[in-house]
């Protein structure tokens, strides 16, 4: 009905205001799906194959949640019909329970204020489980908010994803001037054809990652690799011999093999498997979720997992190029030619260089969800809600969130992209030599 304080239905909703509202909303998604499109087809154009595909599992997860969304829809009053006993919408609560407030609170838990009522008088389902002494399993209330969620993670998950790929990008052009220094080189016959040695411990690779020998030296190395990938995690020495080991790896025949164009379609490649949200990805967020109880801080002690998954990836990342220059120092004291090491998926967890990549790809999905819950329940609930937490728990989950997105995107991805990138032919090496 259309008065005393009930939902107004289509019935008697203003026909102008039907069309208004659809053609916002309709306009909105237009213009979203062009300037896809458009990207889409810029890709296309620059022949940046791996950021197309990357858009298209984008667009693929878009379509995935908001299929997700269209389910909650239409089977909103389905699920509300769902009962289940009293004393069970009780436990595991985000937030507290007032006593005086717990018998008028079991027919819609999960509302934080009772203002927030939206479309909860359009159901019935409430009535229909308070008949049977139970509550909803879900309120209509609940039900809009968590569409809301689904829409923040989307925008979130998005924002994160051209966040990574324009950090890593940034970084890796600033590699360019060592490639153009290193292409300028005018190639002189004569000098070719003279033999020349260089001293292994005098080269600036070996001296700035080569410790030397036995116990200590190994600690040593741990410990310089744990804190490389805060600074100059890449030098123009570590570049130049990994660039010439993989020249001499695979395309020995190229001696000016345009290396850091090469490393810009690595990156994309890479960028191309850690977008989307993989089965793995949902299964934790439904445990994430589940977690979010009063008085446990999940979320607080959740936002050290991607912190201590992205140390332990950029130290071992660190520590394969310590590795490599420990095996040219041992075994050599002076080399004919210049200094070329020998990459190999050995130095890697498991001899599997792509374990390193899922890690990554979970680090940026778990910091993408930290920051969407936070903006969700800022936006829903407001940031003094009992929801959000204490301040003294949300503060340091933004930081630590800004400094994993920040270090991963900016340095471990494009360090994963050189050190690896060296250690087997990717399709890609095809197209550049």
């Amino acid at each position: 009905m259309a008065g005393g304080g009930e939902a107004t239905t289509l019935e008697y909703t203003p026909t102008w205001v039907v069309a208004l509202v659809c053609t916002v909303i309709v306009s909105i998604s237009l213009a979203v799906e062009r300037i896809l499109h458009y990207l889409g087809k810029y890709f296309k154009k620059k022949k940046q194959n791996p950021l197309y595909e990357a858009l298209l599992k984008i667009k693929e997860e878009l379509m995935l949640l908001g299929f997700i969304s269209l389910l909650l829809t239409v089977f909103q009053d389905r699920i509300n019909e769902i009962c289940m006993a009293k004393h069970l919408a009780d436990e595991w609560l985000p937030c507290k329970k007032k006593k005086e407030d717990a018998e008028s609170s079991t027919a819609a838990h999960f509302q934080i204020t009772a203002a927030r009522h939206l479309l909860a008088e359009a159901s019935g389902g409430a009535d229909f489980c308070t008949q049977k002494d139970m509550v909803p399993l879900l309120s209509t209330t609940a039900l809009h908010h968590l569409h809301i969620f689904i829409f923040v993670l989307a925008v979130v998950h998005v924002t994160f994803c051209a966040l990574t790929i324009l950090f890593g990008g940034v970084k890796i052009r600033q590699w360019k001037h060592w490639e153009d220094s290193i292409l300028k080189e005018k190639y002189n016959p004569e000098e070719a054809l003279k033999k020349k040695f260089t001293h292994v411990k005098d080269h600036s690779f070996i001296k700035g990652r080569f410790s030397g020998l036995g116990k200590n030296s190994a600690l040593l190395g741990w410990l310089q690799s744990f804190f490389k990938q805060f600074y100059g995690s890449v030098t123009k020495s570590d570049y130049t011999t990994l660039r010439l080991g993989f020249i001499m790896t695979h395309c020995r025949g190229n001696p000016k093999f345009n290396f850091h164009k090469y490393m810009i379609r690595a990156l994309e490649a890479d960028f191309k498997k850690v977008v989307g949200i993989n089965w793995y990805l949902w299964l934790f967020v439904v445990v994430f979720l589940s977690l979010n109880v009063n008085g446990w801080h999940a979320y607080f002690w959740i936002a050290f997992i991607p912190l201590i998954l992205l140390l332990a990836v950029g130290t071992k990342l660190e520590h394969v190029i310590i590795q490599l220059a420990h095996e040219v120092a041992e075994k050599h004291v002076a080399l004919e030619g210049d200094l070329v090491v020998k990459p190999s998926d050995e130095h890697f967890w498991f001899h599997r260089p792509r374990l390193v990549l899922l890690l990554i790809h979970i680090i940026l999905f778990q910091n993408s969800f930290e920051f969407a819950v936070f903006l969700w329940i800022w936006y829903q609930y407001k940031f003094d809600s009992c929801i959000m937490g204490d301040v003294g728990f949300i503060i340091p989950r933004l930081v630590i969130g800004i400094f994993v997105q920040f270090l991963c995107s900016y340095c471990t991805l494009p360090l994963y992209a050189l050190v690896t990138q060296v250690s087997f032919v990717s399709t890609l090496i095809l197209i550049f030599v």
